[in-house]
């Protein structure tokens, strides 16, 4: 890649579709993560993608990352020297985590999200459960009993129990399921480039119900 191709995203920024300034495949913003050049130099994941300024944008997957941050496509875009945080794919995954986790605050504030196998349970049996969300590090033999006759139910992993419960304001949370709506959306999309950076490349490779599975992150 030249220094034209990294540098050619800034009349791209409109429409539903962005080119990967890696693969150079277009993809919907969704499926992607802006980057840009702060002030000072320093490469920022703008995972909103709001922040001023031209974006860089790259698939969400964690090797399109850092074929990024070791073959010089930032400082092509932004024709100059930048500094680039040294493990870039785990920053930015952080940061998805937390918007994660910040959608899953959302829906309990809504009433739109309960916790707990039995609640999970209940939900799951009566058909009101949009997505189920479990801690990997969860007993294996209650993710499993928990969704017991679901079919074609979206099921997110995330990495902790501790991380889970941490959006609850408990100790631990294994077990949560949301409503379908514009919350379950948005957390679907985040988990999804999560997914990706965890090295999960298909967007289905985090989703699972009575045998299939889509794990966003253990």
């Amino acid at each position: 890649m030249n220094a034209e191709d990294a540098g050619d995203t800034e009349h791209e920024e409109r429409g539903p579709l962005r080119r990967c300034a890696v693969t150079r495949v277009r993809l919907p913003k969704e499926e992607m993560i802006r980057f840009v050049i702060s002030p000072d130099g320093v490469v920022i994941p703008d995972l909103s993608a709001r922040l001023p300024g031209r974006g860089i944008w790259l698939s969400a997957r964690a090797d399109v990352l850092e074929t990024a941050r070791t073959r010089g496509v930032f400082a092509r875009a932004a024709r100059g020297r930048v500094v680039i945080h040294p493990d870039l794919t785990h920053l930015a995954g952080d940061g998805l985590l937390r918007r994660m986790m910040d959608v899953v605050g959302l829906a309990r504030r809504a009433g739109q999200i309960v916790c707990g196998f039995a609640k999970v349970r209940e939900w799951v049996e009566g058909g009101r459960a949009g997505l189920v969300i479990q801690a990997a590090d969860g007993s294996p033999d209650e993710r499993k009993r928990v969704l017991s006759g679901a079919r074609e139910l979206p099921v997110v992993a995330v990495p902790t129990a501790s991380g889970l419960g941490a959006a609850f304001g408990r100790d631990h949370v294994v077990h949560a399921a949301m409503l379908h709506g514009e919350l379950a959306r948005r957390f679907r999309i985040e988990s999804e480039r999560f997914a990706g950076l965890s090295g999960r490349t298909g967007p289905n490779s985090a989703e699972c119900s009575a045998g299939r599975c889509e794990q966003a992150g253990t």
